[in-house]
């Protein structure tokens, strides 16, 4: 099962100060823990809110507003993808996390299972389709 751990913004990343080379490397550490594993399934940081938007949707028109957002408990600063066992063994790893003082959540992802008869061997084969060229397209950058 796969368990994005979402790193929350904070006062820090929303100014867009940068990690420092120690907290790089501490990350950087971590992540090679979680690869060294077999559970890495990705990650990325993010830029601070007001380089982002917010689009909604209301009778099916979108609205666009401009970042910054002011809740910056509500904000993501960034992600890790793990594929785990169980929620147990994901909440392991999130206590291993190399910063000290961050708030961090931990949510399970869909699997194609957990959508019952609404997900159609047609859906199925589409996806199946896509998650092939995204890792043609992985294996493409790498080479």
């Amino acid at each position: 099962m796969r368990f994005m751990i979402i790193r929350k913004a904070d006062a820090a990343t929303e100014a867009g100060e940068l990690p420092t080379e120690d907290q790089m490397e501490a990350m950087t550490a971590y992540n090679e823990e979680l690869l060294k594993a077999g559970v890495l399934a990705g990650g990325e940081g993010l830029q601070p809110s007001s380089k982002g938007a917010r689009v909604t949707f209301s009778g099916g028109t979108p609205s666009v507003v401009d970042g910054p957002f002011t809740e910056t408990k509500e904000l993501i600063a960034g992600f890790t993808l793990i594929e785990v066992r169980s929620r147990e063994e994901a909440i392991e790893w999130v206590k291993r996390w190399p910063e000290s003082d961050v708030e961090l959540e931990l949510r399970q992802v869909f699997a194609p299972e957990d959508f019952g008869d609404a997900y159609t061997p047609e859906l199925e084969e589409r996806e199946t389709r896509m998650a092939e060229q995204l890792d043609e397209r992985s294996a493409d950058e790498t080479s």
